[in-house]
């Protein structure tokens, strides 16, 4: 005789743990809680030197605890206010590149993957090929600015990334997951093809759009060297091309010839590399508690598919 399938769990939640099983969890615990603190050990070294002072970094190196506290590191940044405009900018490009990107790796995804698309096959193995053969910079730059027209244009920025042939090939063997009677189902019922990616498909990928929107938010946020190649007369530049140009031009500034007579030993030029990394990193590691659950089962899914 069967049995009810709530006996099935209520026995499954009477299973008495035995002393091994207890003694190999604390290990697994303790083995994860060191990693963490490993991981997170560093982040709080950087947060601590961000506030030290410049002849502490150079006289004692890094330090968790600040010797003699001080701000100056972090008022140099924001000193000319022009920061927020970057991190506006930024947070804009982050957004659209984001939205617009995941979007079309996602319908190109799954159209690679349709079996009545043409060509499928021919047109994948184009998209694979630019992932191991790339022209160079100088074919690069010349198209972006003799054909494209885009120097000194933030398009110049957000293009480029918004798609990826990586991000397309993973987007594609996780789309192999959906089931094609998903879409022949849609096509029985008189819907067009749009129409069964954006209501049936699409609600299915929801790990995968996660994945490759948490790889995209990350290129866009940590952005910079699309910048220094076509956004030379910008007054509101990227947030990494601008606390990149900051970092640069202090330290230029204090192995100059005008530090022979200009006094720049109070410069933090030590610090100054601890605090853009904190306003570079800690509003973007807020968004990956978002996307975790999804982010390892859609690269799983990418990767163990065929």
């Amino acid at each position: 005789m069967a049995k009810h399938p709530d006996d099935m769990m209520e026995g499954t939640s009477k299973i008495k743990l035995t002393t091994s099983d207890y003694v190999i969890r604390g290990i697994g615990y303790v083995f994860i809680s060191l990693f963490a603190i490993a991981s997170i050990f560093p982040f709080l070294v950087i947060l601590g030197s961000s506030f030290e002072t410049e002849d502490n970094i150079i006289n004692y190196g890094v330090t968790l605890i600040p010797r003699q506290f001080t701000t100056a590191a972090y008022g140099l940044v924001l000193q000319n206010g022009t920061i927020w405009q970057s991190y506006g900018l930024t947070i804009c490009l982050t957004l659209i590149g984001t939205l617009v990107g995941v979007f079309i790796c996602s319908m190109t995804g799954y159209a690679l993957q349709r079996r009545d698309f043409p060509f499928r096959n021919a047109i994948s193995f184009f998209i694979y090929f630019t992932s191991l053969f790339q022209a160079g910079l100088a074919p690069y730059y010349l198209l972006m600015t003799q054909t494209y027209h885009l120097n000194n244009n933030y398009l110049a920025v957000l293009l480029p990334l918004m798609v990826s042939s990586w991000l397309i090939i993973l987007m594609k063997n996780f789309a192999k997951s959906v089931p094609h009677e998903m879409t022949e189902s849609g096509k029985i019922d008189g819907a067009g093809d749009f129409r069964i990616y954006w209501s049936l498909i699409l609600p299915m990928l929801t790990p995968g759009l996660a994945t490759i929107g948490l790889f995209l938010a990350l290129g866009y946020w940590n952005e910079w060297y699309q910048s220094s190649l076509f956004l030379q007369n910008k007054d509101i530049l990227p947030l990494q091309y601008r606390l990149y140009k900051i970092v640069n031009e202090a330290s230029a500034l204090k192995n100059s010839v005008a530090s022979q007579y200009v006094d720049v030993s109070n410069l933090p030029s030590e610090s100054l590399k601890m605090a853009t990394a904190m306003m570079t990193t800690g509003p973007i590691i807020f968004l990956y508690p978002f996307v975790q659950r999804y982010f390892i089962g859609g690269i799983t899914v990418g990767a163990v598919k065929g």
